[in-house]
């Protein structure tokens, strides 16, 4: 059984995983210039998830509008850390939340069918002032899962739920310094 609260992604020695939904606009901009560029908004606040279930349960698997292309983040470990050094848990005091630069919350995990888990998956909202820094430091490269989106809802429609399973990436537990973990896990 997996821990109420880990992070599970794919990762290697270097980067980390994160998945974004996008408009078509944003996504086929962002794809054609291998990176972030307008009509990506600089000026707001973007959600980063390293769990591909809950990216699906939030976009309904790419079918909610200005969020049917999704893209895979590769992003240095370094900046992923860098992010969760500088967060706060969105259950923390509201006037801490509201200055801080990067943004946590942890929602229920989900299952191939969309239903909650036990478990729960982070969400990580990197704020306006560290968005150039994210789109230009830490992003290695973005990939279109779209089409792997597409075929696994379908599979999952018509009840091929095991061939639609090796479609979703594989995720695992995330090593976190101690540090991050205390601040993660009770907000200190």
């Amino acid at each position: 059984m997996a821990p109420q609260y880990q992070i599970r992604a794919d990762y290697d020695t270097r980067t980390i995983v994160v998945y974004q939904a996008y408009s078509p606009a944003i996504a086929d901009a962002a794809l054609q210039a291998g990176r972030f560029v307008a009509p990506f908004s600089f000026h707001r606040m973007t959600w980063i998830k390293p769990s591909f279930m809950w990216l699906m349960h939030r976009s309904n698997w790419a079918r909610k509008p200005g969020q049917e292309r999704i893209l895979a983040v590769r992003i240095t470990r370094e900046g992923w850390e860098e992010a969760l050094s500088q967060a706060v848990l969105t259950t923390a005091d509201p006037a801490a939340v509201a200055q801080a630069a990067v943004h946590v919350q942890w929602d229920p995990e989900r299952s191939l069918r969309g239903a909650a888990l036990n478990h729960y998956s982070i969400q990580v909202g990197i704020g306006r002032h560290l968005i150039r820094t994210f789109t230009d430091d830490w992003v290695v490269s973005l990939t279109e899962l779209t089409p792997q989106v597409r075929k696994a809802v379908s599979l999952i429609q018509t009840g091929q739920g095991a061939r639609a399973q090796r479609l979703i990436p594989t995720e695992r537990a995330y090593p976190l310094p101690r540090a991050l973990e205390n601040r993660l896990f009770s907000g200190g």
